[in-house]
């Protein structure tokens, strides 16, 4: 034995692969065995050097990829056996080397015993379905596979299903990630303790050849490299290389899922360094390992990264002063090697790259290892992997090789470690990946299963400085896109911004790391470790500026930009994921006032980098005009740490505020971006393009509005409380650049902004004061008052489902803030403000999905119109909020006009801003509210509703936050005379308001009409003695005043009181000359704020002296002020609420207020209209009436169409329908009249010019779905349930077709039979008629319009041009009188034997067209073409039955079958019987009349020969029978009684000339019924056993001479029965036929009862064929009467029949022979036939007549039992799992959707399973998507979801994954539409599908 191995080793053999010996596995295991025992021994070291010879020549790495890479070597290294053999040889070795001789398989097994599996970590790549529960996870990435989620208990709690964008891991057993709850029952068990301990010798080979095997894989690995090329992306080598080594890696795969043993094995074997030393140091003298070695330094230095050793040689390669400084603080060469990479790998345009290298960021200082950037020294084989695998650009299958070694601790520890060395490689690589978003999602694979855990992520940060080295690799990730800003001042600006056109920006390609990094610092000792660093945040902060003021829009004002850049979308997602969600991680620890400290650091760093900012834009004091960034992430972390210092941690606001200077300076840009907003909306930038808006709408859009618009008001609010109020308020007005507009002169000039543009900026302005003061998002409302507040808000401007609202409210971004999505504050307060809209149907279809709308109270008491305005993205939503609440009002009766928006109380102020009511208590803003109120009232332009909406709100937000109570009110009355120089005494809203002003003067246009009055007014003394002593009016200037503020701050701070205060520039020029002088005026006002605003209620409402205060009457309102009535209603109800809120607040107030309210107040002076002005008002009126007679029509039209639309479209309810006039029943009418549609004139339907009625002609299969039995079949959701189809009606029919096509002539078969169960054609119409002429010239211009319309032009398909309605052909309507219809319908005398004859004489006319076939009319060729169309309607396989191909009989049968098919689906559409009577469900919209005039023309082509007509057999006896049977080579005819009667009522009709005499169809009717009557009774006596039989023969023999014998059925059954006991009927019962007859109990009841069942589908079919051709109506009945009903309608009762005794069915037969001669001839052909085949012809006679009505499968409750099953089927023909499993609801087939596996010439499975399952309509459920997709011939469309979830909403794709429910009513209506065939007229979005899905 050892002799063999020594020589299998050793000895001088060929190479192994080119051995054919047979016993080569023996010689494995043998060897293997051997060396196992050498190993065994304790001195083993022979062992072992025998064993590395072994491995040394098996796995040696020369051969195979050389081998594949070039063809010639191939024969060297592999012999014959191509390049894949010696790798799977080298496999099969190892493997029998790790069993040790044993097999393999065992081996497995053994190892698989000592698994402490306690945790279950399955790893799985992209789109695998997965869950996540809430409820149990710690880390808000925890995810679980379906098997843990469904063994372990999530009942109630919040989980969601979903698919894996990434990859991922399911962390069931790992109580790191989630709670110990929620574990799975196999991973709750600790199962550490019961687990043995492992053999030494199991796995004692494994460690020994698993090392060579890694090294062999590195080797490979290195060998395959080779450095792309320039620009030449070499992902195609890269590729071949992994695909050869896909066997290794998935054996190494395969190894980990051995369990726990196995995989600490390989944690040894991958960690160990000595191993690693020894194998690769390249020392050897091993040439190919030295070349291997040289291959991986080389790959190393053009990765940009060096080897340790060989520092002095690739050392900083780039002297520039920036990398020195970085070399001396210890990032070594860092910036050097990067800088020089970078420029080598992209020239940037504009040299930004030597930019971004001289203002290189101060790195922090403190991170001891010199090299995070470019240093790697691989030290195990783990690390070397992780380098190949990041090279490789992250396999899928490494990674999951990777991955699935996690369970194991030390590994886990090992593996983090090792990937943070890498993490700024990998950031090298993928920026430089050409598929990174691949990349990307491989990463993140990788890195949230590390991440995610606190414990792992604490050791790696402090062991391996993650935190440095995370937001060290950010910074450089971010330099190499910078570009300069030019914000501000943009020649000697120094700052830098990222360039958001930069594919590193656009493609998201930071996401991976930034995800990473706020992954981190979600963990709190993290975060801490962060916050506490101040090198850190300093970096941190420097990163963050990047982003501050990028994506910089400037104003167009000349033309319209050429190229619209969508940059910002980059830009906004930047700032989103790299800034704000790391601040809100960071914000979520410093919850407590223990961390007031972090607070302090950020805030400092974050003012430090707020001056650097400053000083490198070179801002002073004015932005500059027009432009705007809407990224200050840098303002936006300082007003976050602020406000979370104020709300959580009490911290002193005033002690992290800066001076009053830097305050100016911070205000500018937030404030820039409010003015820009209200600019935007008033279309000053539309030169700039859509983009803009899209900018502005970003900017407060619910994802985006709580890290932008949110804190930037947050400041301006913070700003606004310490800094001077007037200053502000005058800053802002500038900023809105609506000066110039304030001023009392009626005409005025604005130097920066147009005309058509103040009234809208006034109204911004004036709106974000008021948001500005009444928001208190963070001014002091907790979270439940904010998310309430948010809700309602948006509630109020639509109705929402839950899954909108979630999205739309502004949830904090850190998934661990405590507000998660669906979390108990959000359902409690949901229920608290809103209820449930269940979803309901329309009428047209559409489906709603359940709502939430506001509940009454709220919009009485919480409707708050400023958060509205704040969160609307669409102006048009805040239009909507305001007429839902307008129709609140009207409905609950508060308030039936035109409702201003309510005012709102407020949360009380938090202490620390109190300074900001100040704003309303100054003198400029009470001067601007002064101004504004005088010019509404003198009707001066430019001011609107909304204007004055918002001064009242202003006013009344003054008044409800006024400081104390004036202490000495009498002493300020004599304030007037008191100040001279300002408008107001004091600042106090309260008192200002009843302060008079006289005089004021004012600049105005020379042109202006104030110049020539006050020219007068001054001459005259005594004006002037009216102004106070001093004689000065007042002045007032905004910008000045704001300049003098602003100058005092400067030089308090005195600072640097020397800077000059740059000049005002103008940003808008204008024409020398075109601007008239300013000139001065003075103004008599004499007004206080209190007179004007009683002025105003007198104007508003339209009468004099309308205000009285309402204190008079009822001292108490003074007393509880609170009133409802003031609580909603408009502008007059505001006027009041505030003049009772001041009179409220001071008696002085109220003493005015009543006075003013004495004096009878003039009327306000008439307006001078000059003539210029008259004419526009003129051309205004005339618009306006023009305006509004276009309205009139419009909504004239509308109704007009309404209505049409309510009677034509109304499909689901047809009942109410204004009948169409296809045919009016007016006896002196000659003919029909028809209205055309296209050319509107009306007239009868001619030979010439024919007249056609709108169809739709479908094929379909809705009939054969009928069944036997009332229950639907279930929709199998198990491998046990199937579905078999041989139940159906359709399936039966061919059963019994195909088995008269055995025995009996063919033609005679296929009259015997109906077809069309399926695929049958059915004929609807919408009653709209047309000429036909007319119809073609409409298809010729659909033809040439070139518009896409959803149907195909082509294939016929046209609308109906009256009310769009889908059709596809013209019925042509026959000329006919109805005269003659009448006298037709009389009945005749004739006895039955007469109207026989005539009959018989009628069919046998030759059948020719109306009109001598030689002059073909229009007419005849038109009911050629609809034929024809007919036919083409369905497929070949559905029309031709016949043995012989094209017999005329086969067009016959079809012919009368769609007669048939029409009228059984009518019956279905009644709900399978005529009970509840009337005229057709269809209204007049039924079009059978037409269709049978078509029908019989084209019948009465084929003659039937007269001997063959059914017709003599069933009124005459023929004299030889025995002749019938001599000629035995011939096959027989169908006996008549195997004839479908229903059929041959059908052939009788349409073979008779039309129209027809109401005579010859009951005649016909009544010879029918004896046929039918008799098929019964032989049904009966079959079915029933021998004893009855003899028993009923014997009694009905009895009574057979009685007089009316013929019509007992007692006598006929036992002549029946004694007829056929002749033949072998009866004979033949073998025992095994005894069980299908049930032995039932036949009385005289049950008997009569079977046989009218037995007859009803014929009576219900010939009564609806009646009413179609001659109009009758039908009565309607109860259910146990529609037997005795119908039968005396169609005329089959005598009529002097009594009704005393119990109906019989008998007493309906009417003989038109006699009966026994007659019966006895039928019999006797059965008996003929069953001499032969007695089985056949029982199984014949037996018809099931009861088919119940179609229904689509019944479908379980709860979706996830269809999901579960479905979406791992696989597909029955090529066995793999579809992409997109469907299935179908008809028969419940599983589908491919779109799946090529299954084509078949060109049609895709589910089109082709449409036209073999439905004729061409196809229901399908997407198992993928929730959703039902319908197919209908070349269309499809998206019905939408059955399943809705718990708040009635769809869940289209399952992105949401909540568990859905079946709903009922939705199914219900879909199958409805199934059976209605109403799918096209219903669904309005097809596409065609092109045979692809």
């Amino acid at each position: 034995m050892a002799a063999a191995a020594a020589a299998a080793v050793g000895g001088p053999q060929p190479p192994q692969a080119e051995v054919p010996a047979p016993g080569l596995a023996l010689d494995k295991a043998a060897t293997a065995a051997h060396l196992k025992a050498a190993l065994s021994r304790p001195d083993n070291r022979a062992g072992a050097e025998e064993l590395q010879a072994l491995l040394e020549r098996v796995l040696s790495a020369e051969r195979p990829l050389a081998a594949a890479a070039d063809g010639e070597e191939a024969a060297a290294a592999g012999g014959g056996g191509g390049p894949g053999a010696a790798e799977e040889e080298a496999l099969e070795w190892c493997k029998c080397l790790l069993a040790g001789g044993g097999g393999y398989d065992e081996f497995c097994a053994a190892v698989r015993a000592y698994d402490p599996a306690a945790l279950c970590g399955l790893v799985w790549t992209a789109n695998f379905v997965a869950y996540r529960c809430r409820t149990c996870g710690i880390s808000p990435c925890m995810s679980l596979c379906a098997e843990c989620f469904h063994q372990g208990d999530h009942t109630g709690h919040d989980f969601n299903m979903f698919r894996s964008q990434a990859g991922g891991a399911c962390d069931c057993g790992d109580s790191n990630v989630m709670r110990e709850s929620g574990f799975c029952k196999r991973h709750q068990i600790k199962s550490s303790s019961n687990i043995p301990c492992v053999p030494k010798d199991l796995l004692m080979m494994s460690e020994f050849v698993l090392p060579r095997f890694i090294f062999c894989l590195i080797q490979y690995l290195r060998e395959g490299y080779n450095e792309p090329a320039a620009d030449v992306p070499s992902e195609k080598d890269l590729n071949k290389v992994l695909q050869l080594l896909e066997p290794q890696i998935s054996f190494l795969e395969d190894l980990t899922k051995m369990g726990g043993a196995m995989r600490s094995v390989l944690t040894q074997v991958l960690t160990n360094q000595q191993n690693y030393k020894d194998l690769t140091s390249g020392l050897g003298e091993n040439a190919c390992a030295r070349k291997s070695h040289e291959k991986y330094l080389i790959a190393l230095k053009s990765s940009g990264l060096t080897y340790p050793e060989d520092k002095l040689v690739y050392g900083i390669q780039e002297p520039s002063a920036g990398a020195s400084t970085l070399a001396v603080q210890g990032f070594a060469s860092a910036a050097g090697t990067l800088g020089q990479l970078d420029s080598s790998d992209e020239e940037d345009q504009d040299g930004s790259q030597g930019l971004g290298k001289r203002k290189r960021v101060k790195l922090s200082s403190n991170t001891k290892d010199q090299s995070i950037m470019d240093v790697l020294k691989h030290k195990s084989f783990l690390e070397e992997l992780l380098f190949w695998t990041i090279k490789y650009e992250f396999p899928q299958k490494m990674v999951t090789f990777l991955l699935n070694m996690l369970p194991d601790q030390e590994y886990k520890v090992a593996f983090t470690k090792t990937f943070v060395q890498h993490y700024a490689f990998i950031m090298k690589t993928l920026k430089k990946s050409h598929e990174s978003d691949t990349m990307s999602n491989r990463i993140v694979h990788i890195s949230v299963q590390l991440f995610s855990n606190e414990e792992l992520a604490r050791q790696v940060t402090e062991e391996c400085q993650l935190l440095d080295i995370m937001v060290t690799v950010l910074l450089y990730m971010m330099e190499s896109c910078l570009i300069k800003s030019e914000l501000q001042d943009e020649e000697n600006s120094l700052h830098v911004v990222v360039n958001c056109g930069e594919a590193l920006l656009k493609n998201n390609t930071y996401w991976p790391l930034v995800s990473d990094f706020i992954n981190i610092l979600s963990h709190q000792s993290v975060a801490k470790r962060f916050l506490e660093d101040h090198g850190l945040l300093v970096t941190w902060m420097n990163f963050v500026s990047f982003f501050q003021g990028m994506n910089l829009n400037k104003r167009e004002l000349n033309e319209h930009v050429e190229f619209e850049s969508q940059t910002y979308y980059a830009a906004f997602a930047a700032e989103l994921e790299a800034c704000a969600q790391p601040m809100w991680g960071l914000l979520s620890h410093c919850k407590v006032r223990e961390t007031q400290e972090y607070t302090r650091n950020v805030v400092r760093y974050c003012l430090e980098a707020l001056q650097d900012w400053f000083d490198a834009i070179n801002f002073v004091d004015e932005p500059a005009p027009n432009q705007v960034t809407f990224h200050l992430p840098l303002h936006r972390y300082y007003a976050m740490f602020l406000s979370k210092a104020v709300k959580c941690q009490e911290l002193d606001l005033d002690s992290v505020l800066p001076d009053q200077e830097m305050l100016m300076k911070l205000m500018i840009h937030p404030l820039q971006i409010q003015a820009s907003l209200a600019e935007i909306h008033s279309n000053m930038w539309v030169r700039n393009g859509l983009q803009i808006k899209g900018q502005a709408m970003t900017y407060v859009q619910s994802h985006f509005c709580n890290s932008m618009i949110d804190p930037d008001i947050y400041l301006l609010q913070v700003c606004a409380s310490r800094l001077d109020p007037d200053y502000f308020i005058s800053s802002v007005f500038e900023r809105f650049k609506v000066v110039d507009l304030l001023t009392m002169a009626s005409q005025h000039q604005n130097t920066v902004l147009d005309a058509e543009h103040e009234r809208s900026m006034l109204e911004g302005a004036l709106t974000f004061l008021v948001i500005l003061l009444s928001l208190r998002l963070h001014l002091g409302m907790s979270d439940d008052e904010i998310l309430r507040a948010e809700m309602v808000a948006q509630l109020c401007m639509n109705d929402r489902t839950h899954s909108s609202l979630l999205d739309l409210i502004p949830e904090n971004p850190n998934p661990k803030s405590g507000i998660i999505p669906g979390s108990y504050s959000f359902e409690s307060v949901l229920s608290a403000v809103a209820d449930f809209k269940a979803p309901v149907f329309e009428p047209g279809g559409s489906m709603q999905q359940g709502m939430y709308t506001p509940k009454a109270e709220v919009w009485d008491h919480e409707f708050d119109p400023v958060m509205v305005i704040l969160r609307t993205v669409y102006r048009r939503d805040v239009q909507s909020a305001m007429d839902r609440y307008t129709a609140f009002l009207k409905q609950s009766g508060k308030f039936p006009g035109n409702p201003w928006p309510p005012y709102k109380k407020r949360t009380p102020l938090h202490p620390s801003y109190k300074g900001l009511m100040r704003l309303l208590h100054c003198k400029t803003l009470h001067i601007v509210l002064f101004t504004l109120l005088y010019k509404i009232l003198m009707d001066h332009q430019n001011l609107s509703e909304h204007v004055l909406c918002m001064v009242l709100y202003l006013i009344e937000l003054g008044l409800e936050n006024s400081a104390e109570e004036e202490s000495d009110e009498e002493a300020s009355a004599c304030g007037p005379e008191r100040c001279h120089d300002s408008w107001f005494p004091g600042s106090n809203l309260v008192s200002n308001m009843r302060h008079f002003i006289n005089y004021v003067r004012v600049r105005v246009p020379e042109t202006a009409p104030e110049v020539k009055r006050d020219s007068l007014a001054s001459t005259s003394s005594d004006s002037l003695g009216s102004l106070q002593n001093s004689g000065t009016a007042q002045v007032f200037s905004l910008v000045a005043e704001r300049r003098k503020k602003f100058q005092e701050i400067i030089n308090r701070s005195n600072s640097e009181a020397n800077q000059v205060v740059r000049p005002k520039t103008s940003s808008k020029w204008s024409a020398p000359g075109s601007a008239p002088q300013l000139t001065t005026a003075i103004l008599e006002i004499k007004e206080s704020i209190l007179s004007l605003l009683i002025k105003l209620h007198h104007k508003l409402s339209g009468k004099q002296n309308s205000y009285y205060p309402p204190w008079l009457d009822d001292i108490e309102i003074l007393i509880q002020p609170e009133i409802p009535k003031y609580s909603h209603g408009d502008g007059i109800t505001a006027v009041e609420r505030i003049l009772l809120k001041a009179a409220l607040q001071s008696r002085m107030n109220k003493r005015i207020i009543e006075e003013i309210c004495r004096k009878v107040t003039p009327p306000v002076p008439p307006k001078k209209i000059t003539a210029a002005e008259k004419k526009t008002l003129d051309k205004e009126e005339r618009r306006q009436k023009a305006r509004e007679r276009q309205q009139k029509l419009l909504a004239e039209f509308a109704s007009r169409q309404k209505s049409f639309m309510e009677t034509a479209m109304d499909v689901d309810s047809p009942e109410s329908d204004i009948p169409m006039e296809i045919t009016t029943a007016e006896p002196q009418v000659s003919e029909a009249v028809y209205d055309c549609v296209i050319c509107g004139q009306s007239g009868p339907s001619s030979e010439d010019r024919p007249t056609g009625l709108v169809v739709l002609l479908q094929a379909s299969s809705v009939l054969g779905q009928c069944r036997d039995n009332i229950e639907p079949k279930k929709l199998p959701i198990s491998e046990e349930e199937q579905i078999y189809p041989w139940d159906t009606c359709a399936a039966v029919h061919d059963v019994r077709l195909s088995l008269l096509q055995r025995y009996f002539k063919d033609s005679s078969c296929l009259l015997a039979v109906s077809i069309g169960w399926e695929g049958g054609v059915y004929v609807q119409t919408c009653g709209h008629t047309l000429h036909i002429d007319c119809h073609k010239s409409y298809m010729e211009s659909l033809r040439n319009d070139q518009v896409l319309q959803g149907f195909s032009v082509d294939k016929g398909e046209f609308t109906c041009p009256l009310c769009r309605q889908f059709a596809n052909s013209v019925l042509p309507c026959y000329p006919g009188s109805n005269v003659e219809n009448h006298l037709w319908q009389r009945p005749s005398n004739k006895s039955i034997q007469d109207l026989i004859k005539e009959v018989e004489e009628l069919q046998g006319r030759p059948g020719a067209f109306p009109v001598s076939i030689s002059s073909e009319t229009n007419l005849s060729k038109e009911m050629e073409s609809v034929m024809k169309d007919i036919k083409n309607t369905t497929q070949k396989k559905y029309r031709d039955y016949s043995k012989t191909p094209g017999s005329p009989d086969n067009d016959f049968l079809f012919m009368y079958s769609v007669a048939r098919t029409n009228l059984e689906l009518e019956l279905i559409h009644r709900g399978g019987n005529l009970c509840s009577g009337g005229a057709s469900t269809a209204g007049k919209r039924s079009c059978l009349n037409q269709l049978f005039h078509v029908l019989a023309l084209h019948m009465r082509l084929y003659s039937i020969d007269s001997e063959y007509n059914p017709w003599r057999k069933l009124t005459q006896l023929l004299e030889e029978m025995s002749s019938q049977l001599g000629n035995e080579e011939q096959q027989p005819e169908v006996p008549i009684l195997y004839h479908d009667v229903t059929s041959l009522l059908l052939i009788q009709i349409l073979m008779m000339p039309q129209p027809l005499h109401k005579d010859h169809f009951t005649c016909i009717v009544k010879v029918l019924f004896t046929l039918l009557y008799t098929q019964g009774l032989v049904a009966l006596s079959v079915k029933c056993n021998e004893e009855d039989r003899s028993a009923w023969k014997h009694t009905g023999a009895l009574k057979k001479n009685t007089c009316d014998a013929e019509k007992s059925y007692e006598v006929l059954l036992s002549f029946v029965i004694s007829e056929l006991s002749k033949g072998k009927l009866y004979h033949e019962e073998g025992t095994q036929e005894c069980a299908t007859i049930i032995p039932v109990a036949w009385s005289p009841e049950s008997m009569e009862k079977y046989l009218q069942d037995f007859c009803l589908p014929f009576l219900r079919i010939t009564s609806l064929l009646q009413h179609h051709l001659f109009g009758e109506d039908l009565p309607s009945c109860q259910e146990e009467e529609e037997f005795s009903v119908l039968s005396s309608c169609l005329g089959l009762l005598p009529t002097f029949y009594q009704t005393e005794h119990p109906f019989i069915s008998a007493s309906c037969l009417d003989w038109p022979v006699p009966a026994f001669d007659i019966i006895s001839q039928w019999c006797f052909e059965i008996n003929s036939f069953t001499e032969r085949h007695a089985e056949q012809g029982k199984a014949l006679l037996i018809q099931e007549s009861k088919w119940k009505l179609p229904h689509l499968l019944q479908l379980p409750e709860n979706y996830n039992t269809i999901f579960q099953y479905y979406h791992r089927k696989t597909c029955s023909v090529c066995t793999k799992v579809p992409k997109d499993p469907a299935v179908c609801l008809v028969c419940g087939t599983f589908v491919c959707l779109k799946g090529l596996c299954c084509k078949q010439q060109s049609y895709c499975e589910c089109v082709l399973h449409s036209q073999n399952c439905g004729a061409g309509t196809g229901i399908f459920l997407l198992i993928n998507a929730s959703v039902i997709i319908i197919i209908r011939g070349h269309r499809f469309c998206l019905w939408g979801s059955v399943y809705l979830d718990a708040h009635g909403e769809e869940d289209r794709d399952l992105r949401r994954g909540k568990p859905l429910y079946i709903c009922k009513e939705r199914y219900k209506v879909l199958e409805q539409q199934w059976i209605s065939h109403t799918f096209d007229h219903i669904n309005k979005r097809w596409g065609p599908h092109y045979n692809g899905l």
